[in-house]
């Protein structure tokens, strides 16, 4: 607030971690902006039609009025208002309307999770041309990044030594500062992996275990196999979810929800019946950015039901501060998507409060957890590096092949199984496979709903020190009742075994170094791989693992 009105610039970029209070901080500089005279009106730009009437609220609560029913058609506001509340795609539909209602008054425009602009081309030039002659623009954003190179209205891009052009925030208050700071809430990624079965259009049947090292084509074929509601895994999972958030409601957090992530409405459909067949309670369901949806959504954030199923809607901006346990049952893989949902469940309300979110065992996404903590910028000019997991290719893999009189399709799921793979916190991954529905897993799944960061770390590795001592002692008593010729016996251990007992090595390092540095673990692991290059410690290989534990010996 200090810095925005020292500089009184006509463009500020505010990046600031979702629950940080981008909306409170935007509306506060509107206010001193009418009150001082730079600003007769206000203009509020955001993506969709339920944040219209979020806004609309909010800036109510503050004496300020807009209109959040603002038509095309009407062509001026009403004079009962400071102003109107707009939808990036209604700016782009009608942009001289919106730059008539610009000359009319001195407006000050709040361009809300900015990067929507540059969704389409028309979007960003509607954009552009409207709120050209505002007398200031204020950008917000918590995701200040895209997939693509199409620009952003009123963003300064700063080209580097490298050639290439990045954004520049002039205000930047990430994750790691909010968690610091008790803004927002420490969330807990449970990776669930597991046996997967699918058969092809060839009619070739495949397994895989969801985690395991293989080709991004196998990777995604695992992955859509262990989302289908036909099979195990999303039963499981979801049961594990629910009893995290039992545990949750029962310690500190009563009034506690869950949100499920699915792909396609068929998917949350039938999600929502698993958790009715599961809780005895509907879920509400949210499939389309319509009245009804915002409406459900409203109702859903005020009350005290268990859970909500929305196909990629409860996106940037829908404050649910309720929300503590998410599901993420979607193919969607961008880091500009994943740092969206997960913002979801990060908004704090009170001291202690955590947050759990179950995904699959992918690399890609243990990578996106990993670094839950890592700003970004948007980035114009850079190579392109194909991941194969971008949101196209997997959206793609989702469609089934409905032609007419085609018996064969493209892709059959199979059966799937659950596992709890690891459990990802501040950048460490802690724990080992632990079957669904065993004491090991419900070691993790009753972790108190109420911690500090500190706390929330210190309890993980003391579940993955019991965790270890008691698959030690089940060893050790089945050598003592193995005939002898069986205990003499030595079973070299899988990959997926060695790449535990590696990563479980570093974790404990990293801990013994953060004791005698008091660096957090998150900055530990960091510096590792500045030093060793590689991915984050849940995807790395065991190679990878095995250079970083030599690393950190030395440090």
């Amino acid at each position: 607030m200090v810095t925005y009105l020292r500089r009184r610039s006509e463009d500020f970029m505010a990046v600031a971690t979702p629950g940080a209070g981008k909306t409170t901080f935007a509306l506060r500089i509107a206010a001193e902006m009418l009150v001082d005279g730079t600003c007769d009106a206000v203009t509020v730009v955001c993506p969709t039609e339920h944040l219209k009437t979020q806004w609309a609220q909010a800036a109510s609560r503050v004496g300020i009025q807009l209109d959040p029913k603002f038509r095309n058609s009407d062509v001026h506001s009403s004079n009962d208002f400071h102003g109107a509340v707009l939808t990036y795609a209604q700016v782009g539909m009608a942009p001289a309307v919106h730059k008539r209602r610009t000359l009319t008054k001195r407006t000050f425009v709040i361009l809300d999770e900015i990067h929507h602009a540059g969704d389409s081309r028309s979007w960003g030039d509607g954009v552009k041309d409207a709120f050209e002659p505002a007398e200031r623009r204020l950008l917000l954003t918590g995701t200040p990044f895209r997939s693509d190179e199409n620009p952003i209205p009123f963003v300064y891009y700063e080209r580097g030594q490298d050639g290439v052009q990045r954004s520049k925030s002039d205000s930047v208050y990430g994750y790691g500062d909010a968690l610091r700071d008790g803004v927002v809430r420490p969330v807990l990624f449970m990776a669930y992996s597991g046996e997967t079965r699918w058969r092809t259009n060839a009619g070739d049947e495949l397994a895989a275990r969801l985690g395991d090292p293989m080709t991004k084509d196998l990777v995604a074929q695992a992955w859509r196999t262990a989302l289908d509601y036909r099979g195990e895994w999303m039963p499981q999972v979801l049961r594990a979810a629910d009893a995290r958030l039992t545990k949750i409601r029962e310690h500190g957090m009563p009034d506690a929800g869950g949100l499920i992530i699915a792909s396609d409405q068929t998917a949350a459909r039938a999600y929502a019946k698993m958790v009715h067949d599961l809780t005895g309670s509907s879920a509400t369901v949210v499939l389309s950015d319509d009245d009804g949806s915002s409406g459900r959504i409203a109702s859903f954030a005020a009350s005290d039901d268990r859970w909500m199923v929305a196909v990629r809607m409860v996106s940037e901006g829908v404050d649910i501060p309720r929300l503590a346990v998410g599901v993420y049952a979607t193919s969607a893989s961008t880091p500009l998507y994943f740092a969206q949902a997960i913002g979801r469940f990060v908004r704090a309300r009170r001291t202690g409060e955590t947050a759990t979110v179950f995904l699959p065992s992918v690399p890609h996404l243990l990578g996106l957890a990993s670094e839950m903590e890592a700003q970004r910028n948007h980035v114009l000019g850079a190579p392109k590096e194909k991941d194969g997991l971008d949101d196209d290719a997997l959206e793609r893999a989702q469609k089934a092949e409905d032609a007419l009189g085609d018996l064969d399709k493209k892709f059959e799921s199979l059966s799937a199984t659950a596992e709890l793979d690891q459990v990802i916190y501040d950048g460490t991954s802690f724990g080992m496979a632990a079957r669904t529905g065993t004491p090991e897993e419900a070691d993790y799944l009753g972790l108190p709903g109420l911690l500090t960061p500190d706390q929330v770390t210190s309890l993980l590795n003391k579940r993955q020190a019991d965790q270890m001592a008691n698959q030690k002692r089940i060893q050790q008593e089945q050598a003592r009742n193995a005939p002898e010729k069986v205990v003499e016996q030595v079973i070299p251990m899988s990959a997926g075994e060695r790449r535990n007992t590696l990563r479980r090595q570093l974790n404990t390092l990293v801990a013994a170094h953060h004791h005698r540095t008091n660096l957090p673990h998150g900055k530990i692991h960091a510096e590792l791989r500045r030093l060793c290059g590689g991915p984050p410690s849940a995807q790395a290989t065991i190679e990878q693992l095995e250079e970083r534990i030599a690393t950190i010996q030395t440090m």
